[in-house]
C-alpha cells in the first residue's frame, strides 16, 4: 500500500524509516505524521481533542492552557495481569512477571494490530529519556494513534527533532508501538468517547532481548505513555543490568542544610505512597531546603570519581491527584496551575478541577469522572477516580532544582526504601552496610493502592525496591545486580541506605506521625548520618535514631512522647513474623535467591531471638 505522509520525514536513520513504514503497512492508518515537539504542535493537537469531544477545555483564567479527559471505566490504571515480559527463556522473566513466548505473543498481537489504525493518524514521536546529550540518556521512538498520548508525551518526555539529529543515520533507539485498538470506519468518529479496546484485548508487552515495547488496547497512563514505566523501568532495567547501571522506581531530591551543604537522596516507594510529596517537600525544620530533581524514576551510573550519579529521565510529572492538596504538596498544586492535563478528576461548574482530598469542599455540583452529575453528600461514588492523574511540566514546579537537567546527573548520598505500613516498620532505620540495605530493600511491603486495576486495594504485598510491577527480568537476578554493583565500588562512595515509614498507626487506627513537611525531620537525621554525625543506636534491624536524635522542636502537640517511643521502637514479635513472611516470599525466587539474602535473613532472625 502507498503510505500517505501528512508532513515530510525529518529522520535520516534508515532503520527508523523502514520500521515506521513497516508498522504503517500493518496498522493501515489514514496517514503518518512525524511529531516535532513544538508548542504549535501541542496546541493544535490539544485543540483537536477538544473539538472531538474527548477533552474539555478548562477555564483559561483559573487553569490556563489546561484540559480534562475522562477515560473509559475499563481503562483507568495499569493492567498488571495483561502486562507481559516476553523473554526468550521463561525463566528470565521470573516469578514476579507474566510470561508468554515472544513468538506466540507477537503472532497474537499482530492479528490485533492488523488495520487497527484505520481512520486515524499514526503519530511518530521521537523522544529522549533524560537530557539530550547525557551519556545516561536513551532515545525512544513511539508510534501511536492517540493525540492524548502525543500531548502527554510532550510533557513527560523530551520530544523534538533534535532527538532525531542525535540519532543520526546509524544511532540506536528503543522501538515503542502503541494503539488504542479501536479502528474507525469511513466517516465514523469516537463520538466524544474515550477510545480503547475491551479489557480482554489489552496487552502491554515487553521483549527484553530486542528492547521492543508493544502496547495495544489501552490509552491510559503508563499503558500508553511508553516512555514511562515500559521504557524507563521494564526495558531500561534490562539494559542497566547488561551495561552495569541502575534504572529505578525512585524519586530524587536535593537536600540543603542551613550552612548550605547539599546532599542528594533517592527514594523508592510503591505507587501512591508519597514519592511526589517527598520529592517536593517543604521542610518544617527552619533553615532546611528541599528541591526536586525527579518524582518517580532515577537512572544511575558510576561517575569517574567512583560515586553514583543520577538523572531524572522524565520531563514532567504524572501524579496521583486525589489526596494532593496545598497541605500535602503545595508545590505540586502550583505545578498544575497551568499547562496541565487532568485525567478522571471532577469538573466544577466554572470549568475547574476538583478531587477528593484537594483541601476544600466542592464548589457546588460537579461532573464526575464518568461524566455524570455529582453532588457532595448525595452521590455515593467519588467525583474523581482514586487513580485520577495530573500531567504537569517539571519546569513549572516552584521547587525544581537547578541541576534537574544536568546531563552528568547528581551524586547520590543516600537511598530511602519505604512502603505504606500501619505496623511493625518503624519511622526510620539505617542499614548496617550495603548488603544489609539491599536485604531491607528486598523486604519492602506495602498496602496495595488504586494504581493497579486488577489487584485488591488495602491488602499487603511484597514489593522489592518498589519494582515488583516494573522489573523487566527475574527479580532474583535484579537483586544480585544490586549486590554486584556494591562489590564493584569503594564502600565510601556507595550511598547509605535507610528504610522509612510515614504511615504507622496506633491500635485505634490513628496516625502516629503527622507526615508531609514534618518528614523533613527524618531527612535531617539521614543527612546527619551521611555526614558521619547524627546519634544512633544499634538494634537487631539496623541503626535507629536515639530518643533525642530526631529534631522535635515545634512538634509539641503533634507527636506525643508515647507516640515517638512507639515510632522508634523495635517490635520484636512483629519482626519475627516479618522474617517468616519474608522467608515464604523468598521461596518464589527459587535458585535465583542470592546467598547474601539468605545470610541476611538468618542474621536478622538470630539478632531478634538473642
Amino acid at each position: 500500500m502507498s503510505i500517505k505522509y501528512f508532513n515530510s520525514t525529518p529522520a535520516k536513520n534508515k532503520k527508523l524509516i523502514e520500521w515506521v513504514e513497516e508498522w504503517a503497512g500493518i496498522c493501515k492508518p489514514e496517514g503518518v505524521y512525524w511529531c516535532d515537539g513544538s508548542t504549535e504542535e501541542y496546541t493544535r493537537l490539544m485543540e483537536k481533542t477538544i473539538e472531538s469531544g474527548v477533552a474539555t477545555r478548562l477555564d483559561e483564567e483559573k487553569r490556563p492552557n489546561s484540559v480534562l479527559f475522562r477515560s473509559d471505566p475499563s481503562d483507568v490504571a495499569r493492567v498488571e495481569n495483561n502486562t507481559f515480559i516476553a523473554s526468550v527463556d521463561e525463566a528470565d522473566a521470573g516469578p514476579t512477571n507474566n510470561w508468554i513466548d515472544p513468538e506466540e505473543l507477537k503472532a497474537r498481537m499482530l492479528k490485533l494490530y492488523d488495520g487497527c489504525m484505520k481512520g486515524r493518524t499514526l503519530y511518530v514521536i521521537p523522544f529522549s529519556m533524560g537530557p539530550l546529550g547525557s551519556d545516561i540518556a536513551k532515545i525512544g521512538i513511539e508510534i501511536t494513534d492517540s493525540a492524548y498520548v502525543v500531548i502527554n508525551m510532550h510533557i513527560m518526555t523530551r520530544v523534538s527533532t533534535g532527538v532525531l539529529e542525535i540519532l543520526g543515520e546509524n544511532g540506536e533507539f528503543i522501538p515503542c508501538v502503541h494503539s488504542v485498538g479501536k479502528p474507525l470506519a469511513a466517516g465514523e468518529t469516537d463520538e466524544g468517547l474515550w477510545p480503547c479496546a475491551p479489557l480482554k484485548d489489552k496487552y502491554i508487552s515487553h521483549f527484553p532481548e530486542t528492547r521492543e515495547i508493544w502496547s495495544y488496547g489501552s490509552g491510559y497512563g503508563g499503558n500508553a505513555l511508553l516512555g514511562k514505566k515500559c521504557l524507563a523501568l521494564r526495558i531500561a532495567s534490562v539494559v542497566a543490568r547488561d551495561e552495569g547501571w541502575l534504572a529505578e522506581h525512585m524519586l530524587i531530591l536535593k537536600l540543603t542544610n542551613p550552612e548550605g551543604t547539599v546532599k542528594y537522596i533517592a527514594g523508592a516507594f510503591p505507587s501512591a505512597c508519597g514519592k511526589t510529596n517527598l520529592a517536593m517537600l517543604i521542610p518544617t525544620v527552619p533553615g532546611w531546603k528541599v528541591e526536586t530533581i525527579g518524582d518517580d524514576i532515577a537512572w544511575m551510573k558510576f561517575g569517574e570519581d567512583g560515586r553514583l550519579y543520577a538523572i531524572n529521565p522524565e520531563f514532567g510529572f504524572f501524579g496521583v491527584a486525589p489526596g494532593t492538596s496545598d497541605e500535602s504538596n503545595p508545590s505540586a498544586m502550583r505545578s498544575v496551575d497551568r499547562d496541565s492535563i487532568f485525567t478522571n478528576v471532577g469538573l466544577t461548574e466554572d470549568k475547574d478541577i476538583w478531587w477528593e482530598g484537594i483541601g476544600y469542599d466542592p464548589p457546588g455540583k460537579l461532573i464526575d469522572w464518568k461524566g455524570n452529575e455529582w453532588e457532595n453528600g448525595k452521590s455515593e461514588t467519588p467525583a474523581a477516580h482514586p487513580n485520577a492523574r495530573f500531567t504537569a511540566k517539571a519546569s513549572n514546579c516552584p521547587v525544581i532544582a537547578d541541576e534537574w537537567e544536568d546531563p552528568k546527573g547528581v551524586p547520590i548520598n543516600a537511598f530511602l526504601f519505604g512502603g505504606r505500613r500501619a505496623s511493625v516498620v518503624p519511622l526510620v532505620h539505617q542499614s548496617f552496610d550495603w548488603n544489609h540495605g539491599v536485604f531491607l530493600g528486598s523486604m519492602v511491603g506495602s498496602e496495595i493502592t488504586a494504581a493497579a486495576l486488577d489487584l485488591k486495594a488495602g491488602t499487603i504485598r511484597r514489593d522489592p525496591f518498589a519494582m515488583l510491577p516494573f522489573c523487566g527480568y527475574h527479580i532474583g537476578d535484579y537483586i544480585s545486580h544490586w549486590i554486584r554493583l556494591g562489590k564493584s565500588a569503594e564502600e565510601e562512595n556507595l550511598p547509605k541506605i535507610f528504610c522509612v515509614n510515614w504511615f504507622r498507626k496506633n491500635k485505634k487506627g490513628d496516625w502516629l506521625w503527622p507526615g508531609f513537611g514534618e518528614n523533613s525531620r527524618v531527612l535531617k537525621w539521614v543527612f546527619e548520618r551521611c555526614e558521619g554525625k547524627g546519634t544512633a543506636v544499634e538494634t537487631p534491624i539496623g541503626y535507629m535514631p536515639t530518643s533525642d536524635a530526631i529534631d522535635s522542636s515545634g512538634l509539641e502537640g503533634k507527636v506525643s512522647e508515647e507516640n515517638m517511643r512507639e515510632l522508634l521502637s523495635v517490635d520484636i514479635e512483629g519482626w519475627i513474623s516479618e522474617c517468616d513472611m519474608t522467608g515464604e516470599y523468598y521461596k518464589k525466587f527459587g535458585d535465583k535467591l542470592p546467598e547474601e539474602l539468605k545470610s541476611q535473613l538468618a542474621g536478622l532472625k538470630d539478632r531478634l531471638t538473642e
